[in-house]
């Protein structure tokens, strides 16, 4: 994609957001062909984090550097703190007008998504030493789902 020379030069044109055990085969290897083959240049990230590790340096730069995000909501999504992590930060881009997001419900109802309910509760974190962070997934989860995107179970 091309950029004028007023705007800002992105590595990428599109950042994949995405659960991996439940879309990576599926959905996001069809999207990222068909984006590569159209010329567009994709950040996919192909690492398989562990529970407890953070969004490495490279994953936080990429999502900075690209001028889109295309969030794949999938079933569990919200079950990957850092998936969490990674939409709080690409959520904040969009609020300062940084990087236009475009949802994808994938096999999940947007108002699970947009009202917490379903696999997208988060009542097992009440209390938790990371309430502030969970304050920080809702608000993006609800701020995502408010965006209009497109709803596909397959």
């Amino acid at each position: 994609m091309a950029s004028s020379s007023s705007s800002p030069i992105w590595k990428y044109d599109v950042f994949l957001s995405f659960r991996g055990e439940d879309t990576r085969k599926n959905i996001v290897s069809h999207l990222h062909k068909e984006l590569v083959n159209r010329g567009i240049v994709t950040f996919k990230d192909d690492q398989r984090l562990e529970v407890g590790d953070s969004i490495s340096e490279e994953l936080t730069r990429a999502i900075q550097d690209s001028r889109i995000a295309v969030v794949i909501l999938s079933q569990n999504y919200a079950t990957s703190s850092w998936c969490l992590d990674e939409l709080v930060m690409i959520m904040n881009l969009r609020l300062k007008k940084e990087m236009k997001v475009v949802p994808v419900f994938y096999g999940v109802d947007p108002s699970h998504v947009r009202h917490q309910t379903g696999s997208f509760t988060f009542d097992k974190y009440q209390g938790s030493e990371i309430a502030n962070k969970v304050v920080k997934w809702r608000e993006a989860l609800s701020r995502i789902a408010s965006i209009a995107g497109k709803d596909s179970a397959t």
